[in-house]
């Protein structure tokens, strides 16, 4: 199984800076990349997931334990800022981080 770590730098690393110029949602059809690899990766792990025209992702997993019991919903967004670029992002890890200044 893939480890989690090595998911979300995959993830950091795709370029979703908003379009503040866009009356579209999602903004940039590059955050479009990084909901079709999260739906696809739900569908992998057997999830029945949909990416709809707005970037919404949708998984619905049954429940498994008889009963009934509430549903979990978990929203998040992908697009990141738009004052910085998201292009050429490489994502570090800073094992034992002494709490000085990291060179970017």
């Amino acid at each position: 199984m893939e480890k989690i770590l090595d998911r979300f730098l995959r993830y950091v690393a795709v370029d979703t800076q908003s379009d503040p110029e866009s009356e579209a949602q999602p903004s940039s059809a590059r955050q479009f990349d990084l909901l079709k690899m999260l739906c696809k990766e739900l569908q992998d792990m057997g999830v029945e997931a949909t990416l709809d025209e707005y970037g919404y992702v949708m998984g619905s997993i049954p429940s498994n334990c008889g009963d009934k019991v509430p549903a979990v919903g978990f929203i998040a967004h992908v697009d990141t800022s738009p004052d910085a670029s998201g292009t050429g992002i490489k994502p570090q890890i800073i094992k034992d981080y002494d709490g000085t200044d990291i060179l970017l």
